[in-house]
């Protein structure tokens, strides 16, 4: 038979989940869904979206921490007044919310123009995947959480996924 006892002793337990969000992807992401709905995204509440797909993960879930990665754009300051304090001021209300920021930075970059083979200075955001990766690992190793959520935007980090999930199959 089964102990009836047991089961308000399960209704306790919670899937602690953290998410881990590639800001700059997001982004880029959002920079689409305005050109397709015609509506400014850009001031997404990443907290809010977090929080609405709790409903989609096993068991009784609760976020532990959200956890956001990107890089302030300096280098755009230049030529688009006002980027740099309206990203920072973007920051501020994200940690308001109890976000956890997490900075990389900016490398100048050379390419060549695919079209006319003449030079240029291209901008790459740096430390952002790894850092990512490294906490996925942290998170896995030192048992923080059940269910990590990445909202990754690309497949930089199946490596990272990959060694999570050796490291410790029963999380998710």
């Amino acid at each position: 038979g089964c102990d009836p006892g047991v089961f308000p002793f399960l209704e306790t337990i919670v899937n602690r989940c953290v998410f881990l969000v590639d800001g700059l992807n997001l982004y880029h992401s959002a920079l689409d869904g305005e050109r397709a709905t015609r509506r400014s995204l850009r001031r997404l509440y990443v907290a809010g979206l977090c929080r609405s797909y709790l409903h989609a993960l096993p068991g009784r879930s609760a976020i532990t921490s959200i956890a956001y990665f990107s890089a302030v754009a300096h280098h755009r300051e230049s030529r688009h007044a006002g980027t740099v304090a309206r990203q920072v001021a973007y920051f501020s209300a994200l940690e308001a919310t109890g976000v956890q920021l997490h900075l990389g930075h900016f490398k100048a970059k050379s390419q060549a123009c695919p079209l006319c083979d003449g030079r240029f200075v291209g901008w790459e955001e740096k430390e952002t995947d790894v850092a990512i990766g490294a906490r996925l690992l942290e998170l896995t190793c030192k048992d923080l959480c059940d269910t990590v959520v990445l909202v990754p935007g690309d497949t930089d980090l199946v490596p990272a996924m990959r060694a999570a999930h050796r490291l410790d199959p029963t999380k998710e």
